[in-house]
């Protein structure tokens, strides 16, 4: 990790999400009002939610599996060069595999539900500070 990196990752902090996640892929685009993201391009509705909101949607195909978001709030966004791939390289590192979303102010990424306090660990080591 470069000096400058490491300063911005100092300097950041990540918070936990409450609730479990789900990636889905639906018929309709709902209302942006009870999911944490609703895309749609030319191809699909993907919506990311948690999963007590799964009942409302008209599904056409989910992962399988729950994630856990974790909010990065970086200390300098939008020029933080190499940030994302210094956290995606020292998760993969650990076997864990992420999912990124990025929003004007913030940047989430997604674990798995059972890998949540080993991804927790790296972000620590690289620098970041949890808070609640």
């Amino acid at each position: 990790m470069n000096d400058e990196i490491q300063k911005i990752i100092k300097k950041s902090t990540f918070r936990v999400e409450e609730g479990r996640f789900v990636y889905a892929q639906v018929l309709n685009a709902p209302s942006v009002d009870k999911h944490f993201m609703v895309s749609k391009d030319a191809d699909e509705v993907t919506v990311v939610t948690k999963e007590e909101n799964l009942p409302e949607l008209d599904i056409k195909e989910r992962n399988k599996d729950f994630y856990r978001l974790i909010a990065l709030n970086v200390s300098i966004p939008f020029y933080s060069v190499g940030f994302l791939a210094t956290i995606s390289q020292a998760i993969a590192e650990q076997g864990m595999n992420i999912l990124i979303v990025s929003t004007y102010s913030k940047d989430y990424i997604m674990v798995k539900d059972d890998k949540l306090e080993k991804a927790k660990s790296v972000l620590m080591g690289l620098g970041f500070k949890e808070i609640g």
